[in-house]
């Protein structure tokens, strides 16, 4: 029995070698099968199938997501916004590519494809239709998508679909209420009247100045958007705002009748028309192609110029330490600049930006390598769709910066947030004691609420930190104390309404504050920029997303209400800052 036992135990440890070894195996057949490098056809489409999300840096697609797609059959991408842009410039410029067809939905996840970002891949679609013809087509446009489409020379929507024209929502989730159910208490520490990201966690509803300047800012978002397509729709803004009142998701014939698409077609309709811009024979079941990912692996990686203008990505929340992938870690990101300071071959350095905020100290450690390197070479701020509250932080001693009008910025303001589980605990027979040799020894307990002594203490770290904000920002940006502190109060901003209050200097994206550290550092034209890295091996990503856990699919009918409440359970989770004073702003700027 015992030799059978080892001879059965022998043979399933070889059993799950062999089968590891050839998953393995199959893995290394797949990447053999794409490594044949491909190549650019002539009288190609250039295809951007937009059911991605476009974010600044390709690592923050997390690797589950990878997993997830394999196993669940979902198709997840991750498109950086700049590698996106430069594909489709350069391709404007590629007598083999003859045309631009867009198609699918955008996903918009976490901090990606905000309103900043998609305004910067809409103008390098228009430089492309300048030159070139660009086809969109879908069964169903979402406000997202249809922004990007509305750009093209024609704009088509299936007989059996739709479009939506319904204007913009923000709808934060509260906790307040089911935190006082299960015993949890949250006290806060603030300045700044609009300093909102405190608020889902201790009211059940938006308080009068988070509406004020929530309603503000969606106004100034969807004038923006409207103002863009209509030009390029040729309607008034009033008419797509009466379309918004009235209809909101218009069926095919109402939005061909709006003018809002230039025809109602089926997808075969269009598959001949783009065989006949490629030049594609008649029998050919498809038209001379290559999609936006491999164009851009071909043709925009390569370092035309002599000089480097490096590019440092600052995306998502503000963490101390190194920080998970999908955040801005203060050491990491310091250690970057530091090293491109240090770095002979850089001549100039933009800081992209596209983060929430969140710890003050980390931030703050960002900010003194942007104020040291700016010594030794120049150092550009380009904001993306976020830099808000410790975002706007770290970009405010750049030598210029740069934002788009939809950008959301500002929300200079701190807050602390104290929260105590000890009703919870005790309904649960769980109590706690203590032993401490200062009556300031425990500050940070969650086992009770706070003394008004150490509110007292915490509250002055706070305004102490605000102050130090208002003086960063006064000498930064070269503006009276007192005039920081009107515009100040935690309020958030569109990146227009930033310019003309002097926080921003001018509107552009990324590659404007490229071409402009540039000529800062006096090389002309003659350099190259930093383009965020190739996504990872696959084999990689799938090691490294084995302990995640799935998530609701992209486009089911909960994934806004899911990803609304994972970006504040993420918020609450990055809350990582030593003293526990954030400069952040609302936690919910989610625009739908």
């Amino acid at each position: 029995m015992k030799d059978f036992l080892k001879t059965f135990f022998a043979c399933l440890i070889a059993l799950g070698i062999f089968v590891a070894g050839a998953f393995v195996v199959l893995l290394g057949f797949v990447a053999l099968a794409g490594a044949a490098k491909p190549s650019v056809p002539s009288k190609a489409v250039l295809v951007m199938d937009l059911d991605m999300n476009l974010l600044d840096h390709t690592n923050k697609a997390g690797p589950s997501e990878i997993l997830q797609s394999a196993l669940q059959g979902e198709k997840t991408r991750v498109v950086a916004l700049a590698t996106a842009v430069a594909a489709v410039d350069k391709a404007a410029e590629d007598e083999r590519i003859v045309g631009l067809f867009l198609i699918g939905n955008i996903t918009p996840v976490g901090y990606g494809s905000g309103p900043a970002a998609l305004r910067e891949l809409r103008a390098a679609i228009l430089r492309f239709k300048a030159k070139k013809p660009v086809l969109a087509y879908n069964v169903d446009w979402g406000k997202h998508d249809y922004y990007l489409a509305s750009a093209a020379s024609t704009l088509v929507v299936n007989p059996a679909g739709h479009l939506e024209v319904s204007g913009l929502v923000s709808e934060p989730v509260f906790f307040a209420d089911a935190f006082q159910k299960y015993g949890i208490e949250v006290q806060v520490t603030r300045v700044g009247r609009y300093k909102s990201a405190v608020e889902p966690f201790i009211l059940n509803r938006m308080s009068d100045p988070s509406r004020e300047q929530m309603q503000k800012l969606l106004d100034d978002l969807w004038a923006e958007w409207k103002a863009n397509v209509g030009v390029d729709r040729k309607q008034p803004p009033e008419a797509i705002q009466a379309v918004a009142d009235e209809k909101g998701i218009l069926e095919p014939e109402e939005a061909l009748a709006a003018g809002l698409v230039d025809r109602v077609a089926a997808f075969d309709e269009i598959l001949e028309e783009l065989k006949t811009l490629a030049g594609t024979d008649d029998k050919e079941k498809t038209f001379r192609q290559i999609s936006l990912d491999t164009y851009a692996d071909l043709e925009v990686r390569s370092k035309e110029g002599k000089n480097r203008i490096a590019v440092v990505y600052a995306e998502g929340e503000i963490v101390n330490g190194e920080g998970r992938p999908s955040q801005t870690g203060g050491d990491r990101i310091s250690r970057e600049l530091r090293k491109l300071r240090l770095d002979e071959d850089v001549k100039a350095v933009v800081l992209r930006v596209n983060s929430p905020g969140g710890s003050a100290s980390a931030s703050d450690l960002i900010q003194r390598e942007v104020i040291v390197t700016r010594k030794v070479k120049p150092v550009v701020i380009s904001m993306g769709s976020y830099a808000a509250s410790g975002g706007y932080w770290i970009s405010t001693y750049g030598d210029r910066i740069f934002a788009q009008p939809t950008t959301i910025t500002g929300s200079i303001g701190v807050f602390g947030m104290l929260p105590n589980v000890q009703k919870l605990a005790n309904t649960h027979g769980i109590t706690f004691d203590s032993v401490q040799t200062a009556k300031m020894a425990n500050p940070a307990t969650l086992a009770r609420p706070k003394t008004e002594a150490e509110l007292a203490r915490i509250q002055h770290m706070v305004d102490r930190i605000y102050e130090q904000f208002l003086s960063k920002v006064a000498e930064g940006r070269k503006l009276p104390r007192e005039r920081v502190h009107e515009i100040a109060q935690g309020r958030v901003w569109s990146g227009e309404e930033a310019r003309k209050l002097g926080l921003v200097d001018e509107v552009g994206g990324l590659q404007d504050a490229v071409k402009f550290a540039a000529e800062q550092a006096g090389v002309g034209n003659d350099y190259w920029m930093d383009l965020p890295d190739a996504p990872k091996p696959l084999l990689q990503q799938l090691m490294e997303s084995m302990d995640d856990k799935p998530k609701p699919k992209a486009h089911s009918a909960v994934a806004p209400l899911w990803s609304d409440m994972q970006r504040q359970l993420e918020a609450l989770r990055s809350l990582d800052d030593p003293a526990g004073i954030y400069a952040r702003m609302p936690l919910e700027v989610t625009v739908h």
